[in-house]
């Protein structure tokens, strides 16, 4: 098990530079096959290398990074067909966020939701992957607070992360790109819409099932535009 900081100062300071490094990976910041070096992210945070260790332990523990035995600390490389399980592990875990020790919602994170629904609006006119990559974590971590249950919470965040460059790494590599991309997006609104209605009339349920169907359909969109991308062209017929 990674050891963890135990001062408070410490601990903010830890948990800054993880999810830092965690977003930097999950947005493709850090690509697959980067070398992290302790030294230089130490500099770059101002701490010693005592804590960036720990980070990067952490990191490998969750299995976006990888230690190399005399090369050093790497990204780890993925491809959605080897994530396929925690794909549907998440599936089912996201109907339990409006059973297990619901929230409900206030005002404030009703407001950061229609935020975002801007937002991805304005994704619609400019599309950009790696903003709708930010959206989609921001609306991850507003649908977190629904739920008190901690184990729940820190089980969905791990596989979350494992998954969330999938996207990225996919899309990039289709020829019509762009077109994917305001499809997506035009998805999140929806689901973003009929999260916003089911909070609105108090049914929590409804909205782990509602982000089940949603996890599910996009999985199943992706798991095909990455087959069809890595198929070979067809035969000219004679």
């Amino acid at each position: 098990m990674t050891q963890e900081p135990g001062t408070s100062e410490a601990r903010a300071r830890y948990d800054r530079i993880y999810a830092t490094l965690r977003k930097r990976i999950c947005l493709l910041d850090y690509p697959p096959g980067r070398r992290l070096r302790e030294e230089d992210l130490a500099e770059e945070f101002h701490v010693s290398r005592t804590p960036i260790r720990r980070v990067l332990a952490r990191l490998e523990d969750e299995g976006l990074v990888q230690s190399v035995h005399g090369v050093g600390t790497i990204v780890t490389d993925f491809d959605i067909e080897s994530l396929s399980e925690v794909y549907r592990l998440r599936i089912e875990l996201a109907e339990l966020t409006g059973k297990l020790s619901p929230v409900a919602p206030d005002e404030a994170l009703i407001r950061e939701l229609a935020e975002l629904e801007g937002r991805a609006q304005d994704l619609l006119r400019l599309p950009d992957a790696r903003e709708f990559a930010r959206l989609n974590m921001e609306f991850f971590h507003l649908l977190q607070s629904l739920t008190s249950n901690e184990p729940l919470r820190q089980v969905s965040e791990r596989l979350y992360f494992q998954t969330t460059r999938i996207w990225l790494k996919t899309a990039s590599r289709l020829g019509h790109y762009r077109n994917v991309l305001r499809e997506e997006v035009d998805a999140f609104i929806r689901e973003m819409r009929d999260v916003s209605l089911a909070l609105e009339s108090g049914d929590l349920a409804a909205v782990g099932h509602i982000r089940r169907a949603h996890i599910s359909m996009s999985y199943s969109r992706l798991l095909a535009k990455a087959q069809s991308s890595a198929a070979p062209p067809a035969a000219n017929s004679i």
